[in-house]
């Protein structure tokens, strides 16, 4: 039988139908029968199809869209270009809309779709070039398989888009459809290509602390910031690797080698030094810039994230191994991930595929999951791969070494929904693309840097480019295939190799028994600085400087990894990869800092401590951990504290006896991560520029350039009023195990100078540890009688910290109907900030969760079969469907699905069943 065609035809139908649905939304919200009736049927009209049986054209043969109870798709097939044009088109049902606002993102064209408010984020994204580098990337760089399955996933996805339209393809369509005509375009290989450039960019590394280092120097020390961005604890927090070195004669990792080099951290600014006011200012613009990219995966910083680890046969109770995976990224509606099984039906050189797991709509094959043979896992390696430059410029060139070279230009035009479209000039230098241009402000930047020895004459300022790994073509698509077909460590090894971005920490398990870790990536070789300031990408850099360019990559070679270390497990949870002390390439200096990882560390050390064996559960069980390490280190010095104020005291008596962990229902959760947030303000927070505090929380504060006395002649202080800038989600400090680290190292100097806040010579407030912990919990006391009642019997931390899942597009910027037809929520958590059930917060910000674990999963190489997995919401991207958020109740409460695997298991699993024919 043909393909459905529910979608209206002709411009007259198409309007009248956006109107109807408008309608009815607003008489489902009402609630009223008649309304209520029509309403749900309209909104069913992009419900897909999925049982029957419907003639997809390019096919060679039958192929099956098996779906269970949670609609979840096991697609089977005799050939791979038929599993990936049945995928493309599967996607397409449950998905399209989502898939085409991400292409429409990635290529720089969000104006055609939503109009003259996205022509900055157009611009800048333009500048960034994700689309023409895709473009290169196909037409270079990816072998002709690679194209092929491209092509004909592409074919799938316009297969059914072709038979639907308007409320029939989504109905946000039909909410769009309101303001201007659209249409949407044939989906096109380099589409999928595009995405990989959308997640290498939120996963880019440490760019925003390059710029938030930059931004404190109006108001703090070098010596301050150094304290902020404390070194990593090698000695308590365990890397992800625990030994190797490189061969300097073969330039070949060995993790069996003793390690016989040491690369030094050189402390202070580097290349360019602390920014002046005017620097911080423009720095700021380019901050606020990067605010407005439509982060997919979640606003940069240090809540990316995830945990991963592996588990040998020798510590496992099935005797094989078993590997866990939970990447923390922004919740959004719906999910992020895609669920779904690729089979072959007789695996051959024509169809070579026999993959489950997560994968992106819009993009070909699975990125995170396990074939018949491995299993694998990603976290974010968190190199630093990107870095700012400041540039010399004139109208038409940039000065590099003493000369002045030409620009590299091109033009692009931006069109605009019901708009005039908009031109606009891209300029490159050696170093990467001009962002300053995007923004009248950041032409300025680098009026008045500070920027040490030869620096040229400023003259109007300096402009901003930027160089990233991922403005280079490369090959991850061709690496997420070979990863999908790999049968053991070497086909693994070799297809990792080629995922050159984003850099991520890649574990490895199989059904031999084998485990291993692999660090891939496109990885920066710096140069040397100009002798005094290093190279090290953790401040702008003076791009006039060839001295501080990039020189190369790390090799392959060169990049730890392991393979059935003695110990019995794999760790990767962010934390350092390698001891950057003795290690002869640079990596980063921003790691996350342990606290996820070493708790893996100890939760598995204390299991298989005389002989345990961890089973499946134990790893769920694993995933759920709550306990939060600053709570353990902190609230000692909490319960000495002598409190008189009774009702503070109250407060205090819940932490006595309390074990650190942060359940939903738990009382005491809520007041310490409040005292933690109130420590964190009081201690540094009002101490940082506006530039990094959240947006409209006003400050008296000193001025910045002022060093006279603290009161004026006539006793007053001797302050203005400044407000922050940052988002909340963004905002420092955000309380992340950054910061458990810094308060760590003051917490025994009681006299510290953190601890002492503004005062004036007759009220010189806080000027001990103990005297801010006890301002901290008054605070909190009050905070929380504000949100939570002054009852602390019904205080709970999950009402505090809510999770609501907002579609990306209008459920966060469309008229209160449609959002509400879009959004769900809120649910109450537990967990927190840096545990292992890192449902994450802003301590800056608020206690909203801004990070949560995406998805979770656990592969049993013992029995495919009993493997487990969840994802956030649910399968369908359509209001109402019933696979919406119907997965997000039992995650929530920390469950997992069964993970059929072998074609008996994913029969008896099965509820619906999906023929398409040639």
């Amino acid at each position: 039988m043909p393909a459905n065609k529910t979608g209206p035809s002709g411009n007259k139908k198409g309007r009248r139908a956006r109107l109807l649905v408008i309608a009815v939304v607003v008489l489902l919200l009402t609630g009223f029968g008649y309304g209520t009736y029509w309403s749900v049927s309209t909104v069913r009209a992009s419900f897909p199809e999925t049982t029957g049986s419907i003639k997809l054209k390019g096919l060679s043969g039958p192929v099956e869209v098996k779906r269970d109870d949670h609609g979840i798709p096991q697609i089977y097939a005799d050939s791979d270009e038929d599993l990936f044009r049945a995928q493309g088109f599967v996607q397409a049902q449950d998905r399209f809309w989502e898939m085409d606002v991400r292409r429409h993102m990635t290529a720089g064209r969000l104006s055609e779709m939503f109009g003259k408010g996205q022509i900055e984020t157009d611009a800048f994204l333009r500048t960034l070039g994700w689309r023409k580098v895709a473009q290169e990337e196909y037409d270079t760089k990816l072998s002709p398989r690679a194209k092929q399955y491209l092509q004909a996933y592409s074919e799938g996805v316009n297969a059914y888009v072709a038979d639907h339209e308007g409320s029939a393809l989504s109905v946000e369509y039909a909410a769009l459809g309101l303001s201007h005509d659209y249409t949407p375009e044939k989906w096109t290989p380099v589409d999928s290509v595009a995405w990989l450039k959308a997640m290498a960019w939120d996963l880019r590394g440490n760019m925003q602390e390059e710029i938030d280092r930059s931004l404190m120097s109006s108001r703090l020390t070098p010596r301050q910031i150094e304290d902020l961005y404390p070194d990593y604890p090698y000695d308590r927090n365990q890397p992800v690797v625990g030994s190797g070195a490189v061969n300097g004669v073969t330039n070949k990792f060995d993790p069996k080698a003793a390690a016989t080099g040491a690369a030094s951290r050189a402390g202070g600014a580097s290349g360019v030094g602390g920014a002046t006011q005017d620097v911080a200012t423009q720095l700021s613009s380019l901050s606020r810039t990067l605010e407005e990219v439509p982060a997919l995966l979640g606003p940069n910083g240090s809540g990316i994230g995830s945990n991963s680890w592996v588990v040998s046969g020798k510590h496992s109770a099935t005797g094989k191994p078993l590997l866990a995976n939970d990447p923390h990224l922004a919740p959004q509606m719906p999910s992020l991930w895609y669920q779904m099984g690729l089979h072959c039906r007789t695996v051959s050189e024509s169809c070579n595929f026999d993959v489950a797991g997560y994968t992106f709509s819009g993009m070909p094959g699975v990125v995170i999951g396990h074939n018949k043979d491995i299993a694998w896992g990603f976290t974010n390696l968190g190199a630093d791969v990107s870095d700012l430059y400041l540039e010399k410029v004139t109208s038409s060139t940039y000065l590099s070494d003493g000369k002045q070279l030409p620009f590299k230009t091109r033009k692009e035009t931006i069109k605009v929904a019901d708009g005039d479209s908009r031109e606009i000039t891209i300029r490159t230098t050696g170093n990467g693309p001009i962002v300053s241009d995007r923004n009248n402000e950041l032409g300025k930047v680098g009026k008045q840097a500070p920027v040490r020895d030869a620096a040229p004459d400023r003259g109007s300022g300096y402009a901003v480019s930027l160089r990233w790994t991922a403005l280079s073509p490369g090959t991850s698509m061709d690496a997420l295939f070979g990863l999908n077909t790999a049968k053991d460590w070497t086909s693994f090894r070799k297809a990792a190799a080629a995922f050159d971005v984003p850099s991520q920490n890649i574990i490895y398990a199989d059904a031999r028994g084998n485990i291993g870790y692999q660090a891939p990536g496109r990885i920066p070789v710096r140069g040397k600085g100009d002798g005094r300031h290093p190279a090290d990408g953790r401040y702008p850099a003076p791009g006039w400087d060839s001295r501080y360019k990039w020189t190369g990559y790390i090799p392959q070679s060169a990049l730890p990894w392991e393979f059935n270390p003695s110990r019995g497990y794999i760790v990767t949870a962010n934390q350092a990869v390698i001891d950057q002390r003795a290690y002869p390439y640079h990596l980063t200096e921003d790691w996350g800092y342990g606290a996820r990882s070493q708790r893996i560390n100890d939760l598995i050390q204390l299991k298989i401590k005389d002989g345990g064996k961890i089973s499946t559960d134990d790893m769920q069980s694993m995933q759920l951990d709550n306990s939060s390490e600053i709570a353990e280190l902190l609230t000692p010095y909490l319960l000495k504290i002598d409190v008189k104020d009774p009702f503070v005291r109250e407060a205090q008596k819940l932490l006595e006896g309390w074990d650190y962990t942060q359940d939903a229902d738990s009382a005491a959760a809520a007041y310490f991560n409040a005292v933690w947030r109130n420590t964190l303000k009081l201690a540094f927070g009002n101490k940082l520029p506006k530039e990094v505090r959240v947006k409209g929380q006003c400050l008296r504060v000193r001025p910045a350039d002022d060093a006279g006395p603290l009161e004026d002649l006539d006793g007053n202080a001797r302050t203005v009023r400044e407000c922050g800038e940052r988002a909340a989600n963004q905002a420092q400090p955000d309380g992340g195990d950054r910061w458990y680290e810094v308060v760590r190292t003051i917490l025994k100097d009681e006299n510290n100078d953190w601890w002492k806040t503004t005062g004036t010579v007759r009220n010189p407030g806080d000027r001990s540890r103990d005297e801010l912990l006890a301002h901290a919990m008054r605070d909190a006391r009050s905070e929380l009688t504000a949100k939570l009642g002054k009852d602390i019997d019904t205080w709970s931390w999950g009402r505090l910290h809510q999770l609501t899942l907002t579609n990306q597009t209008l459920g966060t910027s469309g008229p209160g109907m449609v959002q509400h037809l879009l959004n769900r929520g809120p649910w109450n958590l537990g967990g927190g900030e840096a545990a292992v059930d890192a449902t994450g917060w802003n301590a800056a910000g608020g206690y909203d969760v801004i990070w949560v674990p995406s998805m979770r999963m656990i592969v049993n190489l013992g029995d495919m079969d009993k493997s487990r997995w969840i994802n956030l919401s649910g399968a369908s991207g359509h209001a109402y469907n019933p696979h919406y958020t119907d997965q997000t109740e039992k995650w929530a409460k920390g469950e997992l699905l069964p993970w059929a695997f072998t074609d008996g298991k994913v029969r008896q699993a099965t509820t619906d069943t999906l023929a398409l024919t040639p």
